[in-house]
């Protein structure tokens, strides 16, 4: 039966901000980082350059795992839709996307693995959202199902299991991806890739060195958490080297490592 949460449509209640896939408590405090960090800032700017350039005439858009709506946004900026869905497993999150929205876009509350439509969809996305997932194959093909014809998909994950850390542990990550395994389970699941690549490729042996120092150097509990306080220099700092490397992938560039990856696909007729 179909529950509510006000305008909400609730398809997996019993899933509803409980501990599956994180920890709903966490999207009080990502809505504080989502407007200035710059991992955020530089990821929606990737990703909406990598749709404009790939999928121009998409005119209908679903993302899965919405969480605050940050990347929703983005995207609602970008051109007119004629649809706009976030789903979210968590209404705590959805009631952040919902305000950051303003009535642009329509939400759902359920699991990705059982999306409840089929060829409705130009575009799919989901955005650092299926590593969250043990059966992530299934959500590959729901989102292929949902797809029309000829319909593509975007998708961002942490990449290279070397830099598994405490901070995956509690994000409840099921896996950082190898690589070419994101691109071999899209064309299982019936995609053809149509581009891919590494991103956070220029900060690679910054990350690398901060996950040895993590291993070698006893953390105080909760230090996790402060993985996004940076100093507002270091930030600016930090989004310059990023921001240059997103203008050359948006050129064409593909970077063969990176603390991420991001792969466009389109479903196979």
């Amino acid at each position: 039966m179909l529950a509510m949460d006000g305008a909400t449509p609730l398809l997996a209640p019993e899933l509803a901000d409980t501990m599956s896939g994180m920890n709903p408590e966490n999207f009080a405090m990502l809505k504080e980082q989502e407007e200035t960090h710059f991992w955020f800032r530089t990821r929606n700017r990737m990703i909406c350059g990598l749709i404009e350039r790939h999928f121009p005439r998409a005119r209908s858009f679903l993302e899965i795992g919405c969480g605050n709506g940050a990347v929703l946004a983005a995207v609602a900026r970008m051109r007119t839709w004629d649809r706009l869905m976030g789903s979210e497993l968590h209404p705590s999150g959805l009631r952040h996307a919902q305000m950051r929205l303003g009535g642009k876009a329509e939400f759902v509350q359920m699991d990705a693995r059982q999306i409840p439509v089929q060829g409705v969809f130009d575009l799919v996305g989901a955005f650092d959202v299926i590593e969250h997932i043990a059966d992530d194959e299934v959500v590959l093909g729901q989102i292929r199902d949902a797809l029309i014809p000829d319909g593509g998909t975007i998708i961002t994950v942490p990449q290279h299991p070397a830099l598994w850390s405490e901070t995956d542990r509690v994000a409840h990550h099921q896996r950082r991806y190898r690589l070419g395994e994101l691109e071999a389970k899209l064309e299982r699941a019936g995609f053809e890739v149509v581009f891919s690549t590494s991103f956070v490729s220029l900060l690679l042996p910054l990350m690398m060195a901060s996950r040895l120092i993590s291993k070698l150097r006893p953390q105080s509990p909760g230090a996790h958490e402060n993985e996004f306080a940076i100093s507002p220099g270091m930030n600016r700092m930090l989004g310059m080297v990023t921001g240059a490397e997103v203008s050359l992938t948006l050129r064409g560039m593909r970077w063969p490592a990176g603390g991420s990856r991001v792969v466009l696909a389109r479903k196979r007729v």
